[in-house]
């Protein structure tokens, strides 16, 4: 029998750079709720949001992801043509094919990248760090440049009651590379096809094209709330368990920003410690899916409220129903 060549391995992965875009145009509750028999006062009771973004006409999420890595390329101190993997998760990029991640690696000038999506929803990013850390510690790659981007707006139903004050649009992304100590503890992830209907883009593309009908995101909000608060704890307490540290050694919480009652029901459940900062970029951000975590750190760090080197617990959830989580050391 034939043996084939190992690759040389890595002992250990890490975030070295991070980088977030925003789009410009801010959104506020009073401009969404006119189309929805609603208020600002009803929108930041049901879920925390006071204002989001929209992205312009001319931006995608491949253009604003592309704007995003860039940023976590050049915080990483390195040069697009040294990164080895490009990955995007996402789900709201304008083609079926090709791939997102192939037209940022073109935008970002990273020639020398193999270019793939992760099709995860809310919970792609945290998907893609667990992926990244394996090709990194496997030597398949030394540097990977991971974004969540979504253009959400363009998938809204703006008189829908249930979803069009929830979804907006950004993008976020790190850069993983080989380190000298482990920066990404062992990742905590499963889905449950069986609820797909819970969250999902209907009409599906093909019925789409044959009725003329525009696909939107539907939500059953009730549904999808009892199960991230019934489940997302105990991922959470796994994740800890697996990443060989206690909740009080954490930093930073920087769960999915999908709904701030979420948020502080995850968070009670866990029993935090009061030193340890919960991320509620959701306020001023809106739910951007693949996009909120990095965008979430990007503000911790932007503010001075972690800095590199701090433990930090993240964990994402959303359609699939799927969910990930993992503790990370800040880039």
């Amino acid at each position: 029998m034939s043996t084939l060549k190992s690759p040389t391995t890595h002992s250990a992965a890490g975030l070295i750079g991070l980088g977030a875009y925003r789009p410009e145009r801010v959104v506020t509750n009073d401009e969404v709720a006119a189309r929805i028999d609603s208020s600002d006062e009803w929108i930041r009771e049901r879920s925390g949001i006071i204002e989001r973004r929209y992205a312009g006409a001319d931006e995608t999420a491949a253009s604003m992801g592309a704007a995003a890595a860039a940023r976590a390329i050049a915080d990483a101190g390195l040069q697009p043509t040294d990164i080895d993997v490009v990955m995007v998760a996402t789900f709201t990029h304008r083609f079926q094919t090709p791939s997102a991640a192939a037209e940022v690696s073109h935008l970002i000038g990273a020639t020398n990248a193999s270019a793939f999506d992760i099709s995860a929803a809310c919970a792609g990013f945290c998907y893609g760090l667990g992926i990244a850390d394996s090709l990194i510690r496997s030597g398949t790659a030394k540097n990977i440049v991971l974004v969540g981007t979504e253009k959400l707006s363009d998938f809204l139903n703006p008189d829908d009651r249930g979803t069009a004050f929830i979804f907006a649009d950004g993008a976020g992304a790190v850069v993983i590379s080989a380190t000298t100590t482990q920066g990404i503890s062992p990742t905590v992830w499963g889905a449950d096809g069986s609820a797909m209907d819970a969250i999902i883009m209907e009409p599906d593309s093909v019925q789409a094209g044959i009725t003329h009908e525009p696909s939107h995101i539907t939500m059953q909000g009730q549904r999808v709330f009892r199960w991230a608060v019934g489940s997302m704890g105990d991922v959470c307490k796994d994740a800890l368990a697996q990443s060989g540290i206690q909740a009080t050694d954490l930093v930073a919480f920087v769960p999915h920003q999908a709904n701030l009652r979420i948020t502080n029901a995850i968070v009670k459940h866990l029993d935090l410690p009061e030193s340890v900062i919960v991320a509620k970029d959701i306020e001023y951000t809106g739910n951007t899916s693949a996009a909120s975590i990095p965008l979430a750190l990007d503000a911790l760090r932007s503010s001075g409220q972690i800095k590199t080197g701090d433990p930090v617990l993240l964990v994402g959830f959303g359609a699939g129903l799927a969910y990930a989580a993992q503790v990370a050391l800040t880039p």
